[in-house]
């Protein structure tokens, strides 16, 4: 795998024709570069894919600063490959690994507020977490203000609070993906359900909406029954699916929202309705890679993790070294995975080895994503 050269300030200054330390200026807001050549050293830089090194900062301006990383423990590998992405960030941007403190939480609703409290003994410099009590969040974060400490949400938002932002994958977007898939796998006629952790958890919400919506606006001969609860625990999504396929013999898709997939797939079959029964998943991981080869999922909607944790730490280190926050919620596309590209997905993914994965997982940042979004 072949990669290019870090753009540095002198091809910046080079191909305006102007000294390192009026681009160097330029970048860095000082008040005495002209307007009219800080938007050329601006443009310019960004047509280039300059990075600045934030390890050469990090070392020269001597900062050093702890973030806890607050996530649910999870059932598959998306809550690893989440803090994988935030260990590989961080240590692209030379923080070391005791700057940074993983706390993870059993389930939905149990250790979050301890996990919370925790950080804030630690005396953390910033907290990235999973928001699943959005509501309960307003009181931590109004405790986390006080002593200036910024909060990035990962994998869903939690609004009306003074987080710093949240990054995600677009829910909007993979719930309007997914039924749209659903209604052209059951010749847009049918009974279809969804499952979901909770309806307090904006992600999920999201995704449940923009499911109804498309499934009204383009399939409106499919109907949807009353949402599935699971809270993230495996035997409660099996128990309850099992009562839904029983109490709808009829039902022709599933579309769950989460990583707690297998669980649906296991009541299926064991109420024998697997063969007949359109399932679309969310993420991937072995047990679902599988289930696609086998046919028993039609699709699946990949939330891409790593990145996710990836953006989210880089959000982070930009407002600690910077003071600079995004204008924007920060989402991802999701990607389509299905028996047809499966293999090449992997094949892709495998290819960039542990050595380069660095490098892979930064080629796979949204391309407009740079430090001169920010306000």
């Amino acid at each position: 795998m072949t990669i290019s050269r870090r753009v540095t300030l002198f091809d910046i200054a080079n191909a305006l024709g102007i000294s390192t330390g009026t681009v160097h200026r330029a970048l860095h807001g000082n008040p005495d570069v002209n307007p009219m050549t800080r938007t050329r050293v601006l443009q310019m830089s960004k047509n280039m894919g300059y990075r600045p090194n934030m390890v050469a900062r990090l070392l020269s301006q001597k900062k050093h600063f702890r973030v806890s990383v607050n996530t649910l423990k999870g059932t598959t590998s998306f809550w690893d490959e989440v803090r994988s992405g935030i260990g590989e960030e961080a240590q692209a941007l030379g923080m070391h690994a005791e700057d940074v403190e993983f706390r993870t939480f059993p389930r939905l609703g149990e250790g979050e507020e301890e996990a919370f409290e925790a950080a804030m003994a630690a005396e953390s410099d910033g907290i990235i977490l999973f928001p699943s009590r959005p509501s309960s969040l307003r009181d931590w974060m109004r405790r986390a203000t006080r002593p200036r400490i910024p909060v990035v949400c990962v994998s869903t938002d939690a609004p009306e609070t003074s987080r710093l932002a949240a990054v995600s994958v677009d829910t909007m977007a993979s719930g309007s993906l997914a039924a749209d898939l659903m209604g052209r796998f059951l010749n847009r006629k049918g009974k279809v359900a969804v499952t979901l952790s909770a309806l307090a958890v904006t992600e999920h919400a999201e995704k449940l909406a923009a499911f109804e919506k498309t499934l009204k606006s383009l399939h409106s001969d499919i109907s949807l029954v009353d949402p599935i609860e699971d809270h993230d625990v495996e035997s409660e999504a099996y128990d309850k699916c099992r009562k839904l396929l029983a109490s709808h013999p009829d039902l022709a898709g599933i579309y769950v929202t989460t990583e707690a997939s297998m669980p649906v797939v296991e009541a299926a079959r064991d109420a024998q309705l697997l063969d007949r029964l359109t399932i679309i998943a969310t993420d991937l991981f072995p047990a679902i890679i599988d289930q696609i080869r086998d046919g028993n999922v039609a699709a699946t909607i990949y939330q891409r993790p790593r990145t996710q944790g990836r953006l989210a730490f880089r959000v982070l280190q930009e407002f600690l070294f910077h003071g600079r926050g995004p204008a924007f919620r920060v989402t991802l596309a999701p990607h389509l995975i299905m028996r047809g590209n499966l293999d090449f997905f992997l094949e892709k993914r495998a290819s960039s080895g542990t050595g380069a994965r660095a490098a892979a997982a930064a080629n796979d940042m949204p391309s407009d994503f740079a430090y001169w979004n920010y306000d």
